[in-house]
């Protein structure tokens, strides 16, 4: 519950500090989740509290009508907040209030008045495979060799088996030596098994070779004082590579899952395999990269065909 602004209520602020835990420990969701949710409740309810003229109250959130969650979203959008940031944060709310409603806090059903904000579609946009493979090609690092293997090993692993970085850095030692598959625990706490290739397997043992020796429990990829490696980091350092071969500001840690779905649905890959191998619960999501794929062909159909110039 730390950081969480605005409450004076000793129930709701317990109420609300239960459901961010129950994120983190049953629900697995994301650092980042967490903590853009608790921004976001955070800014309600001091919303509420200049909107109403008092402290938010559990009696005031079960009497919350469809247009203090109309005035919410207005404030919002007259600050310049965008439509994805408005639907993460009704997102957030619902969350909120239906964690309030199980635990016999609060019961309020006005949220389900209020439509999310349309959010435009984008396609994915991967790296051209000669791009991915200039990326990792790219992970020496003069400060440490190490550093490099290990920048190396991580790329080469978010290419080859579509992971998201999150499930990469949440990886340990005790899940080697890899073998044929991998086991990931992904979003929701759910698990995917997804093959290893060689060349996966090949560049993880280079940078053990070479990294700072660790435990069973230690993590796979550390910083360089020894701890897990933080996002940020690898953000950081995608951007230095990027520079320095080339790449467009697209490129990030996660255009890499996104290029080994497009390649691999180009190669002939089965969407409902790529849907199980990306830990999709949704096929919808990954008829995206099928989109993508799509989008290709007619462009390169329209270059070439006689009749379309």
């Amino acid at each position: 519950m730390a950081g969480l602004a605005g409450i004076a209520d000793d129930v709701l602020g317990r109420a609300v500090g239960g459901w961010l835990d129950w994120l983190e420990s049953e629900r697995r969701a994301a650092a980042h989740t967490i903590t853009a949710y608790r921004d976001d409740v955070s800014q309600f309810l001091q919303f509420l509290a200049s909107h109403h003229g008092e402290a938010p109250t559990v009696a005031m959130l079960a009497g919350l009508t469809p247009g203090d969650f109309r005035a919410f979203l207005a404030a919002r959008r007259g600050r310049g907040v965008g439509n994805v940031s408005n639907a993460r944060a009704l997102s957030a709310l619902r969350g909120l209030f239906r964690w309030l409603d199980r635990q016999g806090v609060a019961r309020n059903h006005a949220l389900a008045q209020i439509r999310s904000p349309r959010l435009a579609r984008g396609a994915p946009k991967p790296l051209a495979p000669e791009e991915a493979a200039a990326l990792i090609d790219a992970g020496d690092d003069e400060r440490a060799p190490w550093i490099g293997a290990r920048d190396t090993a991580l790329f080469t692993l978010l290419y080859g088996c579509g992971l998201r970085i999150g499930e990469a850095l949440a990886l340990d030692r005790d899940a080697l030596p890899l073998g044929e598959t991998l086991r990931v625990l992904g979003k929701g706490g759910k698990e995917r098994i997804v093959p290893v290739l060689p060349a996966v397997r090949a560049a993880i043992d280079a940078y053990l070779a070479a990294c700072p020796a660790g435990g069973r429990a230690a993590p796979l990829f550390i910083g360089a004082r020894g701890k897990r490696l933080n996002p940020g980091v690898v953000q950081k350092r995608m951007r230095a590579l990027r520079a320095q071969i080339g790449l467009p500001d697209s490129a990030t840690p996660h255009k890499l899952r996104h290029s080994f779905a497009t390649h691999l649905l180009a190669g002939g890959g089965d969407l409902r395999a790529i849907q199980e191998l990306l830990g999709h619960a949704s096929l919808s999501t990954t008829q995206r990269y099928a989109d993508v794929e799509t989008a290709g062909l007619i462009a390169a159909f329209s270059r070439a065909h006689p009749r379309a110039r």
